[in-house]
C-alpha cells in the first residue's frame, strides 16, 4: 500500500515464493527411501540455495528489490518492452545518468540509481547478438552479461536481484540455450558466493516461462529425487566451475614439469573442471610426462599404486571434461548406444547396436567421447551391456585397439560395476576375436562376457519388455531362430 492507502504497483520480492518452496511436499514424498540409490547431479539438490531463488512471471520493472536487470543495446538505447517500462516508470533523470555512462559494451554491465522505481539500483547489460557459426562467442559473451551482474551486486552489497531475461527477442539468442547459461551461471554464483546475496528474481514472461519452469530443476532441483530425474537431460557442456561455457581450444595447462605429481594441487584437479588440457592424443599434448619413463617406473616399481591411480583418474577427467564441452550430436543421432530397462536383478541395462557403428565413416574419438558422456553417470551402479552383433559387416566392427583404448580410458567404476556382456548373435569370428580380446589385452572382463545366439537365452537374464529392440534384430532373430514369446524356459548357459 501507498502513503494514501492505493494498492502499490510494486511487487516486494520478500512477499514472493521461492523456488524451494514450489511443489516441495510432493517431491520429498519419496526421497528418504531413494536417498541412498540417487546418481549425484553436477547440480547437487540444496535447500539453502533454492530458498534464495524466485521464479516470477511479471515485469521486472515493478520488483521492489535492492536492484533490477535492464537488457540494452551498447548505446543503452534499445527499444525493447523490458527496457521501456524500466524507463517510464524510473522516469526522465534516467535517461540523462545513462548519457553519462557513454555506452556498455557487450558483456559488461553497468550501474545507475532507479530513480522512481521500486528498486534502488538498476544495473544495464547488453547481451550478444547471436549467429551460429559464432555460437561460442555468443555463450561467453552472455555468461559475462550474467556474471558481470552477479559481481557488481556482490560487490555493492545487494541482497536481493531480479533479472530480466538478458537475451532479447531482437538480438536473437535461442531462449532454450539462454536460459540453461543463465542458470548455471546463478547457480555456480550462489555456490561460490551464496552468503552475499539472499534472493535471486528470474523475472520471465508468459512465452518464457514454460522454458523456465522445464529447466529449472536440471540447476535447481528441489528434492533428491527431482536431481537424479533431471540428471539425463543435462546438456553436454555445463560450464566451468563458475558455469562458463567450456571452449576446449582455450584449455591447454602447461606443467612445469609433465607428467609430475603436483602434491599441493592434488585437492584441485581432482574437480571435474580442473586439469581440462585434453589436447591431441600424443605423450606431449596432453601433458603426461615421458610414457616410456613411467612405464620403467611401473616394472621399477618406483610408481606407487596410488600414484597410478591419481594419473589415470586425472586423465579420465580430462574426457569427461571434453565429453561434456563436444557437440556430439552426430554421433547420438546414430542410436548405437541406448538406456533401456533392468534386468531380472535390478541392475541397468545398456543397449550397443553394432550394425549402427559406421565405424570407417565416423570420428573413433569422438565415438569414445559419445561413450563416456552417457556411461559416466550410469557406471555410478551395477550394469549390464547388451551388444547386437546382428547383421554387422566389417565396416561395424570395432578394432581391438580402440576397445583397448577404450578399457584403458574409463574409470575403475565402468569395469567395477560392469557385471555382464551379453554378445547377441555372434558369429564364429567374432567368438575368437572375443576370446583373443578378453585373454590377451584385458583382465577381468572374459567371465562377464556370455555369447547368446538367440533372443531365447537373453530372455533368461533380461525380460522381453526391458529391451528396445532394433526392428532389424527382431526379424533376423525370428527368421533363424523362430519368434519369441514372453514365456520361456530358463537357459543353462547364462
Amino acid at each position: 500500500m501507498d502513503p494514501l492507502g492505493a494498492p502499490s504497483q510494486f511487487v516486494d520480492v520478500d512477499t514472493l515464493p521461492s523456488w524451494g518452496d514450489s511443489c516441495e511436499d510432493e517431491l520429498n514424498a519419496s526421497d528418504a527411501a531413494t536417498e541412498t540409490d540417487t546418481i549425484r547431479s553436477p547440480f547437487l539438490f540444496n535447500k539453502t540455495i533454492n530458498g534464495k531463488v524466485i521464479l516470477w512471471k511479471g515485469d521486472v520493472a515493478l520488483l521492489n528489490c535492492t536492484a533490477i536487470v535492464n537488457t540494452s543495446n551498447e548505446n543503452l538505447t534499445d527499444k525493447n518492452p523490458v527496457s521501456e517500462s524500466i524507463f517510464m516508470l524510473a522516469g526522465p533523470d534516467l535517461k540523462e545518468e545513462l548519457q553519462k555512462l557513454k555506452g556498455c559494451r557487450t558483456g559488461e554491465a553497468k550501474l545507475t540509481k532507479g530513480f522512481h522505481l521500486a528498486a534502488r539500483f538498476i544495473i544495464h547489460t547488453v547481451g550478444p547478438k547471436y549467429k551460429s557459426r559464432y555460437r561460442t562467442a555468443a555463450e561467453s559473451s552472455l555468461y559475462s552479461c550474467y556474471r558481470n551482474v552477479l559481481q557488481l551486486a556482490k560487490e555493492q552489497s545487494m541482497s536481493s536481484v531480479g533479472f530480466c531475461v538478458i537475451n532479447s527477442a531482437k538480438r536473437g539468442y535461442p531462449l532454450e540455450d539462454a536460459t540453461h547459461i543463465a542458470l548455471r551461471t546463478v547457480r555456480r554464483f550462489l555456490e561460490i558466493h551464496g552468503e552475499t546475496i539472499e534472493k535471486v528474481v528470474f523475472a520471465v514472461s508468459e512465452l518464457e516461462e514454460a522454458t523456465y519452469q522445464k529447466l529449472l530443476p536440471l540447476y535447481f532441483p528441489r528434492s533428491l529425487k527431482e536431481e537424479g530425474r533431471s540428471l539425463p537431460y543435462l546438456p553436454a557442456d555445463i560450464g566451468n566451475a563458475e558455469g562458463e561455457p567450456v571452449v576446449p581450444e582455450r584449455q591447454i595447462r602447461i606443467s612445469e614439469k609433465p607428467g609430475a605429481p603436483e602434491d599441493d594441487q592434488e585437492e584441485e584437479e581432482e574437480g571435474l573442471g580442473a586439469d581440462l588440457s585434453f589436447i591431441g592424443s600424443h605423450a606431449f599434448a596432453r601433458m603426461e610426462g615421458d610414457i616410456d619413463k613411467q612405464r620403467r617406473l611401473i616394472l621399477q616399481g618406483q610408481l606407487s599404486e596410488a600414484a597410478l591411480q591419481k594419473q589415470h583418474q586425472r586423465n579420465y577427467n580430462r574426457w569427461l571434461c571434453q565429453a561434456r564441452s563436444e557437440d556430439l550430436s552426430d554421433i547420438a543421432s546414430l542410436k548405437a548406444l541406448y538406456q533401456t530397462g533392468v534386468d531380472n536383478c535390478g541392475r541397468t541395462v545398456m543397449v550397443v547396436v553394432g550394425r549402427n557403428i559406421p565405424v570407417t565413416l565416423i570420428d573413433m574419438d569422438k565415438a569414445l567421447l559419445y561413450f563416456i558422456h552417457v556411461m559416466d553417470h550410469i557406471a555410478v551402479k551395477e550394469y549390464v551391456l547388451v551388444y547386437f552383433h546382428t547383421l554387422t559387416s566389417e565396416y561395424n566392427h570395432l578394432d581391438s585397439d580402440f576397445l583397448k583404448k577404450l578399457y584403458d580410458v574409463v574409470d575403475v567404476k565402468y569395469k567395477r560395476n560392469l557385471k555382464a556382456v551379453y554378445f547377441v548373435h555372434p558369429t564364429f569370428r567374432s567368438k575368437v576375436s572375443t576370446w583373443f580380446f578378453t585373454t590377451f589385452s584385458v583382465s577381468g572382463l572374459k567371465d562377464k562376457v556370455h555369447h547368446v545366439d538367440s533372443l531365447h537365452q537373453l530372455f533368461a537374464a533380461i525380460s522381453p519388455e526391458q529391451i528396445d529392440f532394433p526392428p532389424f534384430v527382431l526379424e533376423y532373430d525370428a527368421r533363424e531362430n523362430g519368434p519369441y514369446y514372453t514365456s520361456y524356459p530358463p537357459s543353462p548357459d547364462l
